[in-house]
């Protein structure tokens, strides 16, 4: 079957599909994985064709916490986004997985060409009272306060993607139809959505429609016999586990501070540390600290002590297949929400918002989640649970079914 996999965002909301991808590939289908041009490198090195998407999905002011300038990113975005989506579906696509950003746009196109659609998602986005929306909430409203909140965030969703569908519509030629009302449409349909995250983290809402699944973590591609960098093999090698210290693609511009903080934090706790460059530009020397640019998670985690990360949904989990305790520092979007179902677990210490971190509210928190075993005893319980989950065999398997419906 020719797959196209339709993903935008960040690395961290393009990245688990090179793994799907990847493994859909080796079971025999023919995959492309829709992104911007930023991330082709990522499908090339899975082994998957690449198709260019329209946007810059590189986070722009990574480190902004105010709604109405994150509402107005997102809605340029979404803009720029509806303006090409339609060129990257070829005309020999049998199936189109569009992840949470793409699918208000993917719809449509099922609509016009009649290719089967499946929804592979990241974050839970569906209401339920079991928690409140992962992007819009912290804190529990109780269950009809987080259902309430929960069709709310879809609201706001629906009026991000308006502009863009309709003209969407009109270059398909289909007749007018709102957001809203093609999600309802699909709810109604019960349009089956593939979450990709473990139930270790967020089980499965009981008050969810039959079509929504939790499946298992899909996991970035990554060579495992690709070595790590002599350099930090050595640094690795000469000492204990150190801390991994990394904000992902967030807080660009921010590096000089934020690296100031990390170095502060490990000598105060008497650790060693990494720090990864990212977004942030995180930079430090000294015999007790190393810096680093990208390094796969599935080869580095294991052998850390702990990680300092800002609780994107792709480093918690990663964090917690390798059974490593974290300190999270949240920094925007649903990071919040992954950040508190870590310290729910008992897999890392209570959040620190991004606003509020100091060199020694992080120095505390490392000394704690290092030293005290329940967060490590918390994590490895979590990772024997993720290790029973595969994300790309129940994928597989829900493609099959779909196909057989056919």
């Amino acid at each position: 079957m020719r797959i196209l996999i339709a993903a935008a965002g960040s690395r961290g909301d393009v990245a688990p599909y090179t793994g799907l991808g990847a493994g859909l590939r080796l079971a025999g289908h023919d995959v492309t994985v829709a992104a911007t041009p930023a991330y082709a490198h990522l499908v090339h090195a899975a082994g998957l064709e690449y198709r260019a998407l329209p946007a810059d999905t590189r986070v722009r002011g990574g480190g902004s916490t105010d709604r109405r300038e994150l509402m107005r990113t997102a809605a340029a975005f979404v803009t720029e986004l509806g303006q090409g989506f339609a060129d990257a579906v070829s005309d020999d696509t049998e199936l189109l997985l569009l992840s949470a950003t793409t699918a208000p746009l993917g719809w449509h196109l099922t609509e016009a060409t009649g290719i089967p659609g499946l929804g592979v998602h990241l974050q839970p986005t569906a209401p339920t009272g079991d928690f409140p929306p992962a992007v819009t909430a912290t804190r529990s409203l109780g269950r009809l306060g987080n259902r309430a909140m929960g069709r709310f965030a879809l609201r706001m969703v629906d009026r991000l993607y308006e502009q863009a569908a309709a003209d969407l519509r009109g270059r398909l030629r289909l007749p007018p139809l709102s957001p809203s009302a093609m999600r309802r449409r699909q709810e109604r349909a019960d349009w089956p959505v593939l979450h990709g995250f473990s139930t270790a983290l967020v089980p499965r809402p009981s008050d969810w429609r039959p079509g929504l699944r939790v499946v298992g973590t899909w996991w970035p591609h990554h060579d495992p016999a690709e070595p790590l960098p002599a350099e930090l093999e050595d640094f690795l090698g000469a000492g204990p586990p150190p801390v991994l210290v990394g904000f992902g693609s967030m807080a660009s511009g921010d590096g000089e501070r934020l690296s100031g903080i990390a170095v502060r934090a490990l000598r105060r706790a008497g650790l060693r540390g990494i720090l990864q460059s990212g977004g942030a530009g995180l930079a430090a020397d000294g015999d007790d600290v190393l810096t680093v640019g990208d390094v796969p998670h599935a080869a580095l985690f294991p052998r850390l002590a702990a990680v300092v990360h800002h609780a994107g949904a792709g480093t918690s989990a990663a964090a917690l297949r390798a059974g490593v305790p974290a300190v999270t520092v949240p920094v925007t979007g649903d990071q919040p929400f992954w950040a508190g179902r870590l310290a729910a677990l008992g897999a890392a210490t209570a959040p620190i918002p991004f606003p509020s971190l100091t060199a020694e509210r992080l120095a505390d928190a490392l000394e704690r989640v290092v030293n005290e075993g329940s967060y490590a005893r918390a994590a490895a319980y979590a990772a024997r649970h993720m290790a029973t989950e595969d994300g790309v065999e129940q994928a597989l398997k829900a493609i099959e079914e779909l196909a057989g419906a056919g």
